[in-house]
């Protein structure tokens, strides 16, 4: 089978090329940050540049189903440059929906996220929750979920929209803008820093390991009881506070200013073990020990 995946040299989307190309699936992937060894087609484009879609589209000749991880992600960058990131998030998803469209792909699927909660109080969170994003980048994972539902009542295109909550695991960030709080922890640690926790540290993550992202990538390609624009969660449907997650690496900690995110987030995926047939099999708690364990052994 043929896939194309947007993003393909980000944490997540390494993940899931490299599982393709073992499958033995012919991939391509679609990315502005840099090329990475495997067995792949690589297309240096940007979904957010016109001038780029004609090299898109013909590379999407062919390919099955589209897997869309490409975004400028994070909330508070989101909020000190809506512009660029409603560009990229937004248009660019536009993009790539009507340029699979144009070369008839089978299905789309999209990576959005548990940032279009909100700050809900309804946990664990199921996916007809009122969605009232806190931040632009939340409310254009929102807006790519609704032209996925649009495209597949007015263009047949098939499409899923997959909702991640926190994802860890081997290779993630520990600097930058796509830093979540278990890199940005290591990288803490490793360069003999306290650990930075904004707030009191009570805030509480549903923390998804990126190989079961993965499993649920592949069988949203596959599913039979998906493909209209259904909106699915991928956590892990449990949570750990900011400060258990620090007090597993020791202190000392740093505590700063709250910022602007949920108090909590906890996945109801039911919805994912129903149409997908699939379950996380992820320990947060297991894989950190077993990593830092591993680094001082």
């Amino acid at each position: 089978m043929k896939y194309a995946v947007t993003g393909g040299s980000g944490f997540i989307g390494k993940h899931l090329v490299n599982e393709l190309v073992g499958l033995g699936h012919e991939v391509i992937v679609v990315d502005i940050q840099g090329r990475f060894s495997g067995d792949f087609k690589f297309i240096d484009a940007d979904i957010s540049q016109p001038k780029d879609y004609e090299k898109i589209q013909k590379a999407l000749c062919g390919v099955d189903t589209v897997f869309h991880l490409a975004a400028k992600a994070r909330v508070q960058p989101s909020i000190d440059h809506p512009i660029l990131f409603d560009k990229v998030n937004v248009s660019g998803t536009l993009a790539m929906l009507e340029l699979s469209r144009l070369t008839k792909v089978r299905r789309f699927v999209f990576s959005s996220s548990s940032s279009v909660y909100g700050d809900t109080c309804l946990l664990p969170t199921p996916e007809l929750t009122p969605t009232v994003p806190l931040s632009p980048y939340g409310l254009q994972k929102l807006i790519g979920e609704q032209y996925c539902q649009l495209y597949s009542r007015i263009h047949k295109l098939e499409t899923v929209c997959l909702r991640y909550f926190n994802v860890y695991g081997e290779n993630a960030p520990t600097e930058g803008a796509y830093c979540l709080v278990i890199g940005a922890f290591m990288c803490c640690k490793a360069e003999g820093r306290p650990l930075t926790i904004y707030g009191t540290g009570k805030q509480k993550r549903d923390f998804t390991y990126v190989k079961d992202v993965v499993q649920a990538n592949l069988l949203a390609a596959q599913s039979d009881k998906v493909g209209r624009g259904d909106v699915i969660n991928v956590g892990n449907g449990d949570s750990r506070s900011v400060q258990q997650i620090a007090n597993i690496f020791g202190g000392p900690f740093e505590y700063l200013p709250a910022r602007l995110e949920p108090l909590e987030t906890l996945a109801n995926i039911d919805r994912a073990k129903d149409v997908l047939g699939w379950c996380p099999m992820g320990d947060v708690e297991k894989w950190l020990t077993n990593c830092l364990d591993s680094s001082t052994g």
